[in-house]
């Protein structure tokens, strides 16, 4: 008997450690399957709506977009001339900004680095409503504008407000790659530049300029990608006249024209796939320089002497300084005041008492705040419980060398690459409406389609918050542990994922940010007032009144603050956003 009994013993440690063994083939086969049923499938239905018409195979769909000239002027030509202004935009904007970090100390300068992340984690319909409570009729800009004694001006509605709401989002992204790369010029090679009798200006040019020139491109690339499937902000501050084609799409999903939109996602799949993949191609070849240079020392913002060239400096970096609050510090500023300010002007709670009556006494159909802010805090659960592993299993497996590496690494980092009205979609098309499977009809509907949704758009920010850490570990402690008896996994388990534990919480933190912020999908797929999240009770709220929209906005506001604290506590060791 105790012999069986010591041989079952055996037998069970020898399957756990073949188990063990395997465990990271385990966990690639769990990733891609979950990435096959919730985003490669769904997409795939997209792309079967747009070639199959009352299931015969016809590339009408899409013909009928790319010889239209409703479609390609009116929706993509509009869509990409918005992106192209909104990168100009960013990109001036941003500039001085990464000049000022990288080249000046001042007080809290970390802080406001750190500050560059903000937009990342920021709902982008929050983000719209504080530009309709700036821009609007009755909004601070034209309060301003009435207490100086000039008219007011009406930008709501127009691509101005457009443009400028994507720099805001965009601007700190150029600030921060650039400032990075700013950082990394070597001073040694502008010193002998200058022993060489160059003058400051030509340093510059000839110097550091070539080596800023790459992050500024992935900085404007990245934010022509963003702009280019920008749907939220678009939608509130431009509405179905000023339509992209992403609100295009959604106004077809409205209209139950499923073929049309499928087409048109298509088309717009195919440029989005395209620019991120000569993104990612350029990021590539750039990638690493600079490691190891020494800085060029920084000057103090307080000039020593205050010359006319330095007092020319600084009077610019205050005008800067002045369109950075008033572009970045105002919609937030408007939205919490207009939520604290009632119809006579004066400061009031009426709105915040609203929400809470209709709590307590709104109909079925009408959209309450307590299922809005619970069902984005149940989503973001779910979203960590799915997105967290997969991104550390992918971010594992791209760290790894094996054969076929980078096309592992970019069909894992795809979903970058289609918006979430698309995906949305897809789910809808497929796994909501349901499958046929094996003589049984699947369905995926209500709050797993949303967080399915959620974790294919999160898990690549968990993945590029710690490949990177991954990447840089020295490779002798893997070593030391599976000389000492270790499996690859335990080695993985106890040795490495501690060390890159910061960058785990980090991707977390996103992953939780980002569901709660996400409205592309999830307005798609809500069935409901009971299953609305937070951003799309903002911009249910938004159609009918701005207070109470505003209301809504600040506690989005409050949740998505405290996880730009933890990622800035956990990310900000090195550097915050990984690979973006």
């Amino acid at each position: 008997m105790w012999s069986r009994l010591a041989g079952v013993r055996a037998s069970a440690r020898s399957f756990g450690r073949r188990i063990e063994a395997r465990a990271l083939a385990l966990a690639a086969v769990a990733t891609s399957l979950i990435l096959l049923v919730v985003f490669y499938y769904p997409v795939a239905t997209v792309f079967a709506d747009a070639v199959f018409v009352d299931g015969r195979p016809t590339v009408e769909p899409i013909v009928s977009v790319l010889t239209s000239r409703f479609y390609l002027v009116d929706i993509f030509g509009f869509t990409a001339y918005q992106a192209l202004l909104s990168t100009i935009a960013s990109v001036l904007l941003g500039l001085p900004g990464a000049w000022v970090l990288a080249r000046f100390e001042f007080p809290g300068r970390e802080t406001l680095r750190s500050l560059t992340i903000l937009p990342f984690v920021m709902p982008s319909i929050m983000v719209a409503i504080g530009f309709v409570a700036t821009f609007g009729r009755t909004g601070t800009l034209n309060a301003v504008l009435r207490a100086i004694g000039l008219p007011p001006v009406e930008l709501l509605f127009t691509i101005e407000a457009i443009v400028i709401a994507h720099a805001f989002y965009n601007a700190p992204l150029v600030a921060r790659v650039t400032t990075a790369a700013w950082e990394s010029v070597d001073a040694s090679a502008v010193e002998t530049a200058r022993s060489l009798g160059a003058s400051p200006t030509r340093a510059f040019r000839d110097v550091v300029l070539p080596q800023l020139l790459p992050a500024v491109a992935i900085g404007a690339t990245l934010t022509f990608v963003f702009t280019f499937a920008s749907f939220p902000i678009v939608l509130a501050l431009g509405g179905f006249q000023l339509a992209t084609v992403e609100v295009f799409i959604y106004s077809r999903i409205q209209n139950l024209a499923y073929a049309e939109a499928a087409a048109l996602a298509v088309v717009e799949t195919a440029i989005s796939i395209g620019l991120t993949y000569w993104y990612l191609r350029y990021e590539g070849r750039n990638r690493g320089s600079g490691q190891g240079a020494r800085p060029q020392p920084r000057r103090s913002l307080w000039p020593e002497a205050w010359t006319p060239s330095a007092l020319g400096v600084r009077i610019g970096i205050g005008a800067y300084g002045v369109v950075v609050l008033a572009v970045f510090v105002g919609p937030i500023a408007s939205m919490v005041l207009a939520s604290l300010t009632g119809p006579e002007g004066g400061l009031t709670l009426e709105h915040y008492l609203f929400l809470l009556e209709r709590q307590q006494t709104g109909a079925s159909y009408q959209v309450r705040p307590l299922p809005a802010i619970t069902n984005s805090l149940r989503f973001g659960i779910g979203t960590l419980l799915v997105a967290v592993p997969m991104g550390v299993a992918v971010a594992v497996l791209t760290t790894r060398e094996f054969p076929g590496r980078a096309a592992v690494d970019a069909l894992a980092m795809a979903p970058l690459a289609v918006s979430g009205i698309v995906v949305g979609l897809g789910l809808l098309r497929g796994l909501v409406f349901g499958v046929e499977a094996f003589g049984t009809r699947v369905q995926v509907t209500g709050a797993l389609a949303v967080v399915a949704a959620h974790a294919v758009g999160a898990y690549p920010f968990v993945t590029r918050n710690v490949a990177p850490l991954l990447g840089n570990l020295d490779p002798r402690l893997v070593e030391s542990a599976r000389s000492l008896g270790a499996t690859r996994v335990r080695a993985l388990v106890d040795v490495e994922l501690p060390l890159v534990a910061a960058g785990v919480v980090a991707g977390a933190a996103f992953a939780f940010a980002i569901s709660i912020g996400e409205f592309d999908s999830t307005v798609v797929l809500a069935e409901g007032s009971t299953s609305y999240t937070m951003p799309v009770a903002v911009e249910r709220y938004l159609g009918r009144r701005l207070g109470p929209a505003t209301a809504m906005g600040c506690v989005l506001l409050a949740v998505t603050s405290l996880s730009f604290v933890i990622i800035e506590r956990f990310g900000g060791r090195y550097g915050g956003r990984g690979g973006f």
